[in-house]
């Protein structure tokens, strides 16, 4: 494939190479940039749509701000490809997302450039201000800068961070980059706000007015007249939510125009002193028609062609999980109208978007706010209705104190449908599910699930909905699954109870989770070194089959529990009653297979589970270890 013809782009390595340029050159800078985008993300897969919005603004900021001693903050990092190739990793942008390339997110130990590593959102604005006020104590001169989407401000963290801000009269500069779009269409009444104040004819010629006064007061602008400025458009406007938060608020302003947007960031950089809000106006895959046209604006692609857009899928024979939690729980919902689906700004990620097609009116999507999503499902569930809470892994972690106290201790019957559990590939640290067994079993009452396959899935699905004694939770990983035969209904499960799908006498694998496909490859390589072995399906972390538990312990030599999570998580459980029902006393031989204890970079799954060891190879590996024998010794 040929690269696309970037002469200028070629002579800028890092942001002072664009800083020497003049400022006519820039628009030349961004075409081209935006091109080199499109290329390597082709190759690649990765953030597409996010980054095309923002190119005219990175150009605009590294060619203003004296970065990496100015510190630009991206909140989420889905926007930050155009960054990375302007400062210094062009030569390995084609790496995204790959093993051992660069992150598809900000990170601080891939370069001084990344001043906050983020993947979640809305934690631009309270990072900044953290640097904001160490610059302060420490007498320092620069400038900070959140850039933040208005999905992303959606979340209750964006304010509290703005309101002590404002609070303190730090001097930091957000920048709202607002393109009527985060990930899905925006939810609530942050987006039509921002709308009407975005068209608001005479708000903007007040704000073109305040602009003019503030630009000609140069360092020495008098506080007490910026204010009055304020006051002036608060009679006239009623007042911005933004300047109300104590932030002098400039825009809306187009984000593509570098003849607008330059200017308003050098005098922002020259004349400001308190907290500043710039409201630019963006759209999202800007520039790349297949993008443009498409609903999602190309947000999360795979590798894709250039000219026609087309994406590639690799091909399978199973469907994925997503997809089965979301057909399972659209057929219960056609028969029992108390369920209720909620997410919170991801109803493709999650599936709900297809429950949505199909029950529209019990579809919530709150935005990009899990604290409140959890505890809006316990409100419906404390009205008798069957609330779903689709959340990443990952994601649910930011609701934790909901889950706790609004949930569990009043044991509301909310159900968690937990994706991304496990290993997520590309997406690296930032969301591997690798928590959630382990801060869901520690609370009383929970019930903890977890599905081998996407049969089992349908059935958790079923549990779900007949379950309504307290809280439930039921994990399934990204991708597809492992091609099992399907009911064409699920059947409820009982509750903490799990199965034998093969029986042995000297080795038992104890699978909780998708790991069961390995474990009973796996068994068939023990079996065929004279290890005769019991496989099992837990299902349930809690409350644990400890009647399945104990006949695994009295009847073999070796127990080995597997599973898709952290230390802490089933296998925690699985030992704790072990121990108290006095089953470690006699020789049993337990070894647990957990998630690694490290935070795991993106890479392929399959490598990933490999390292791990919780693959065929590392399940046989361990049994082999456990009895203190040599694999070749067995087999020979």
């Amino acid at each position: 494939m040929t690269k696309p013809d970037t002469p200028l782009l070629d002579t800028i390595n890092l942001p002072a190479d664009l800083r020497r340029l003049d400022e006519r050159q820039l628009p030349k800078v961004a075409e081209e940039l935006r091109l080199e985008l499109i290329d390597a993300v082709s190759q690649t897969g990765g953030h597409l749509g996010a980054g095309l919005g923002v190119v005219e603004l990175t150009v605009a900021l590294h060619h203003v701000f004296d970065t990496p001693h100015d510190r630009v903050i991206w909140d989420v990092g889905h926007q930050a490809y155009p960054h990375k190739i302007l400062t210094g990793r062009r030569d390995r942008i084609r790496t995204l997302r790959q093993e051992g390339g660069l992150s598809g997110f900000t990170k601080r130990d891939e370069s001084e450039y990344d001043p906050f590593g983020a993947a979640h959102s809305s934690t631009s604005i309270s990072a900044g201000l953290g640097m904001a006020v160490a610059r302060d104590l420490k007498g320092e001169k620069r400038n900070v800068i959140a850039v933040i989407g208005d999905g992303a401000m959606s979340a209750g963290m964006a304010y509290e961070a703005m309101n002590n801000a404002g609070a303190l009269d730090a001097r930091l500069i957000v920048i709202l980059n607002d393109n009527d779009m985060s990930i899905a269409p925006p939810s609530g009444a942050m987006s039509h706000y921002l709308a009407r104040l975005a068209s608001g004819a005479t708000y903007a010629g007040m704000r073109d007015l305040g602009k003019k006064l503030t630009a000609h007061l140069g360092k020495r602008v008098d506080r007490a007249v910026t204010r009055a400025v304020e006051h002036a458009r608060g009679y006239v406007t009623g007042g911005t939510l933004f300047e109300e938060l104590g932030f002098f608020h400039i825009g809306p302003i187009d984000g593509h125009n570098l003849e607008h947007l330059v200017p308003v960031l050098r005098n922002v950089r020259d004349h400001g002193t308190g907290p500043v809000l710039i409201h630019l106006i963006t759209q999202k895959g800007k520039g790349y028609a297949p993008a443009e046209a498409a609903a999602d604006k190309y947000h999360g692609v795979s590798k894709f062609d250039v000219i026609s857009g087309a994406q590639a899928s690799a091909p399978s024979n199973a469907p994925a999980y997503t997809k089965v939690f979301a057909e399972a729980l659209i057929e219960e919902a056609r028969d029992d109208d108390k369920i209720i689906a909620v997410t919170a700004a991801m109803p493709s990620g999650t599936g709900l978007d297809l429950f949505g097609e199909a029950f529209p009116e019990r579809t919530f999507d709150v935005g990009i706010a899990e604290q409140h999503a959890v505890t809006f499902a316990a409100g419906l569930a404390t009205e008798g209705l069957k609330p779903f809470a689709a959340i990443y892994s990952t994601f649910l972690q930011r609701a934790y104190d909901q889950v706790v106290h609004d949930v569990a201790i009043q044991k509301l019957p909310v159900r968690f449908a937990i994706d991304r559990a496990g290993f997520v590939g590309a997406d690296g640290a930032t969301h591997c599910g690798a928590f959630d067994v382990t801060y869901l079993a520690s609370l009383p009452g929970f019930v903890v699930m977890a599905a081998a396959d996407e049969a089992e899935l349908k059935h958790m699905v079923r549990t779900a909905v007949e379950y309504g004694e307290g809280p439930l939770s039921f994990r399934y990983p990204r991708g597809n699954g492992v091609g099992v035969e399907m009911p064409q209904r699920g059947k409820a499960l009982e509750i903490g109870k799990g199965r034998i799908l093969r029986e042995g006498t000297k080795v038992a694998l104890l699978s909780f989770g998708t790991r069961l496909a390995d474990c009973l490859a796996a068994a068939e390589e023990l079996e065929a070194s004279g290890l005769s072995t019991t496989v099992a399906d837990a299902r349930f972390a809690k409350p644990l089959d400890e009647d399945l538990v104990a006949r695994l312990a009295r009847e073999h030599e070796v127990l080995i529990t597997v599973e898709e999570g952290a230390i802490g998580g089933f296998a925690t459980h699985v030992l704790h009653y072990l121990a108290h029902a006095g089953l470690l006393d006699h020789g049993l031989k337990v070894r647990p297979l957990v998630l690694p204890d490290v935070f795991t970079d993106h890479g392929k799954p399959e490598k990933m589970y490999a390292a791990a060891g919780l693959d065929r190879a590392g399940i046989v590996g361990a049994v082999f270890a456990t009895l203190g024998r040599t694999q070749s010794a067995a087999t020979a």
